[in-house]
């Protein structure tokens, strides 16, 4: 086994997940405000550590992914943010990419940048303690997109991307996100998501990207959220596996899902009928943000300086995920 995949198998072994507390201070600013908590770095330091020093990091949670301005701070005990995750068993994780950009001559689109530069940040997060990554290719759906040149592009940037960051001893996850936004069937999305993942693995493999040392993070086979055209949960966990055993290599040590905007219940729901049918040899398990971090948040925002309530709101959530991970969540789990 090489040193990255004993990390990869490490962050997404046993049922346990990753933490996605990799938000921009933007996105932080608007998710804090709509609890009303006014955005500061003092603030959102302060949610992120509640989540970080809660019991169930060590029962389930193996990886967080950490953004920019957090994996500098330290927490309110003196230890960097990175230690303190490391002390709970944890891979420290990072955001690298710089986000989300209009795509030059297909400015409906977006691709996504920070490749300028990155070989010296990734030097600087691997000394800070980060030893896993993240990047985020992005991709609308509608009739005109995505087009060739939006999956081409993104799919060179995410592996331009893994390379550097094998290249420092850290181990990339690779997300293609093709969004939910719109009104697509279910099957439009297996076939565009599809063509996305072996656009990105096509890419990968030219740049000598050791694929049995990335995670994998793509987003589940859903109908568009303004479709008419819904399918059952159980078609989800079947089309989302089709799509993945027909797109990406065996090397590939396992997957590890974004929410991408499902509510807290249902993320977990698809998860767990996903990993029941689950006739591959991936390891399926969470890459979650608002679907492990929502509840927490607005129970937090009640009493900030009262962090218990919130710690037992997310140890709930994540116990719930690594129950999905492992094919064992019921309904019935999530009112005990």
């Amino acid at each position: 086994m090489s040193e990255l995949n004993k990390i990869a198998l490490q962050i997404i072994s046993n049922g346990k997940g990753i933490l996605a507390a990799d938000e921009s201070n933007g996105t932080m600013t608007k998710r804090l405000e709509a609890v009303n908590v006014k955005s500061t770095p003092e603030n959102r330091l302060s949610f992120r550590e509640t989540l970080f020093s809660s019991e169930g990091m060590k029962d389930y949670i193996g990886g967080v992914i950490l953004y920019d301005e957090t994996i500098n701070q330290t927490s309110s005990s003196g230890k960097s943010i990175p230690d303190l995750i490391s002390s709970t068993g944890v891979v420290t994780g990072i955001k690298v990419d710089t986000g989300a950009k209009d795509l030059a001559n297909s400015p409906e689109e977006k691709i996504t940048e920070g490749l300028d530069g990155l070989r010296d940040r990734l030097k600087q997060y691997y000394s800070l303690g980060a030893r896993f990554t993240k990047w985020r290719g992005v991709y609308s759906i509608s009739e005109k997109y995505p087009t060739k040149l939006a999956i081409s592009s993104n799919a060179h940037a995410l592996a331009r991307y893994s390379a550097l960051v094998q290249e420092s001893g850290m181990v990339p996850i690779v997300e293609p996100e093709v969004l939910m936004d719109g009104n697509h069937s279910a099957n439009i999305c297996l076939n565009v998501t599809s063509e996305v993942i072996r656009k990105c693995f096509e890419e990968l493999i030219i740049h000598k990207v050791d694929l049995s040392g990335i995670i994998l993070k793509p987003n589940m086979i859903l109908s568009g959220n303004l479709s008419k055209d819904k399918i059952s949960k159980e078609e989800v966990s079947l089309k989302t596996l089709e799509c993945l055993k027909n797109s990406v290599p065996k090397e590939v040590p396992g997957i590890a899902f974004l929410s991408g905007g499902q509510s807290e219940v249902e993320a977990t729901e698809n998860l767990n009928l996903i990993n029941i049918n689950n006739n591959t040899n991936f390891i399926m398990t969470y890459s979650y943000g608002r679907a492990l971090q929502q509840s927490a948040l607005k129970v937090w925002s009640k009493n900030i300086k009262e962090k218990e309530a919130a710690q037992n709101t997310f140890n709930h959530r994540a116990k719930m995920c690594t129950l999905a991970a492992q094919g064992k969540w019921a309904i019935e789990l999530e009112n005990k």
